[in-house]
């Protein structure tokens, strides 16, 4: 077991959704077991099921701390992990400024709709130099492979410059991850 030399509450976005390919649902696992060996504490949707599910009981199983941030709608649905410490919360934005806030740094897994307004809320509040926290992109699989090319189409053609190309850093494992946010 690696212990980092100063615990980060890790706040991890990523997909609920049940139909995924194991390939991401491994790499959840992965990371949850990886932040709790390296002595961080998770931060996530609350979640049971799809990736924060896997990413979750992946860390309690390693006697992680978990923090979940959840919708009072989803917990009443029966969608909330058991076993750790849950904020509950009534609306959306509560929740993304809990997970915002209780995280030291951010890393986005593949996800929807919901991952990715998260993580880019994150983007745009570093760039407005709200906080300086760091900000990782697991591209599992190549998933945020068109999301990246996006963001340099944006560099290229001035919508964002240059001098925030440093706001974000991309990863290919779990691992390499966790690596660039304790060396942030």
């Amino acid at each position: 077991m690696t212990l980092s030399p100063r615990p980060l509450a890790v706040t991890v976005y990523c997909s609920s959704s049940r139909q995924l390919a194991p390939v991401y649902t491994a790499e959840a696992e992965v990371l949850g077991r990886l932040i709790a060996q390296r002595g961080h504490s998770l931060v996530y949707g609350g979640g049971n099921i799809g990736l924060m599910g896997a990413l979750a009981r992946a860390a309690l199983a390693e006697g992680g701390q978990v923090t979940g941030v959840i919708l009072k709608d989803f917990l009443d649905r029966g969608y909330a992990q058991d076993g750790h410490e849950m904020h509950v919360v009534t609306d959306m934005r509560a929740r993304k400024q809990g997970l915002e806030e209780l995280g030291d740094a951010y890393i986005a897994l593949p996800g929807g709709f919901g991952t990715i307004e998260e993580v880019s809320e994150v983007l745009a509040l570093k760039q407005l130099g709200f906080h300086a926290k760091p900000i990782v992109f697991v591209n599992t699989n190549g998933f945020f492979s068109p999301l990246l090319s996006l963001f340099d189409r944006a560099f290229e053609e001035a919508f964002i410059h240059e001098r925030f190309r440093d706001v974000y850093r991309v990863a290919d494992t779990p691992q390499a991850a966790l690596d660039l946010i304790e060396t942030a």
